[in-house]
């Protein structure tokens, strides 16, 4: 719960940028119906863009090879500045499929349950 809230707390940005990778087709306006397959497709490349970029931000600071625990969290909190716009469009990704609210409810809920899990995965083979 710490991590959410320092996380939460740090991404204080205002800006929406969904990076140029994404197929913005897969991006409805917001009330559009689709199939949750759909959903689901339209934001798992945002939800990997973020995530990549905190693994990428852990893995490339001189604290990751000795930290543990909550040095390792302390690591992914200190890289969400660096991420926010990834975030951001993510969030605001999630809003569009799903509603309005909705993307910050994923944030703070289930996304960032999962962040040290997705993280620590995707930098086991640089330690």
């Amino acid at each position: 719960m710490i991590l959410a809230t320092l996380v939460a707390a740090s991404l204080l940005v205002t800006s929406s940028v969904v990076p140029a990778s994404v197929d913005r087709s897969m991006l409805p306006g917001r009330g559009m119906r689709m199939p949750a397959e759909q959903k689901a497709a339209a934001i798992r490349p945002l939800v990997s863009s973020a995530t990549d970029c905190i693994a990428r931000n852990v893995s490339t600071d001189p604290r990751f090879a000795t930290a543990g625990g909550a040095e390792f969290n302390s690591l992914i909190v200190e890289s969400v500045p660096s991420c926010a716009d990834a975030l951001r469009s993510m969030i605001d990704a999630y809003d569009r499929v799903y509603g309005d609210g909705e993307g910050e409810n994923f944030f703070m809920g289930p996304y960032l349950d999962s962040l040290p899990e997705a993280v620590t995965r995707r930098v086991k083979t640089t330690r």
